[in-house]
């Protein structure tokens, strides 16, 4: 790996954490970052029973939640602090208690004050539950 990449990789991972150290509402889910880069996030949950709804069907905020997480981790490993300015999802299927869900965002597009981000949530078995897209506007404010 080359020493940008490196140190890209590093700053993003940073961030990350600190984010971590004030994020109750991804712990309460049980989210676990499983991987952080420049405009990059990956993590993981598995569904349990306080997070369906009343078909036994993953709850869309729970989904929603998820995403959004990832979609914040992803945008803001730059190290400027970014905000969600329009997102949208679109759910494809359920998941159900006992499902490894993954959440994979990626950076479309980066410019000076906005980022675009296409987040898939998976389930174990490679079923698409859900496609969010987010648009996040980026602050002046260095975070670290």
């Amino acid at each position: 790996m080359s020493e940008p990449a490196a140190t890209s990789n590093h700053h993003a991972e940073a961030v990350k954490e600190l984010m971590l150290q004030h994020d109750a509402f991804s712990k309460l889910l049980g989210l676990q970052v499983d991987e952080v880069g420049p405009g990059y996030c990956r993590l993981h949950f598995t569904v349990r029973p306080d997070m369906v709804n009343g078909f036994g069907a993953l709850h869309g905020g729970v989904t929603f939640s998820a995403a959004d997480s990832a979609f914040a981790f992803a945008c803001n490993s730059h190290g400027r602090q970014s905000v969600g300015l329009t997102v949208t999802i679109d759910y494809l299927e359920a998941g159900k208690v006992g499902d490894l869900i993954t959440v994979e965002a990626r950076e479309e597009s980066l410019k000076h004050k906005v980022g675009v981000y296409q987040v898939r949530a998976t389930t174990q078995s490679g079923a698409v539950l859900a496609l969010f897209k987010g648009t996040a506007y980026r602050t002046s404010n260095e975070i670290l």
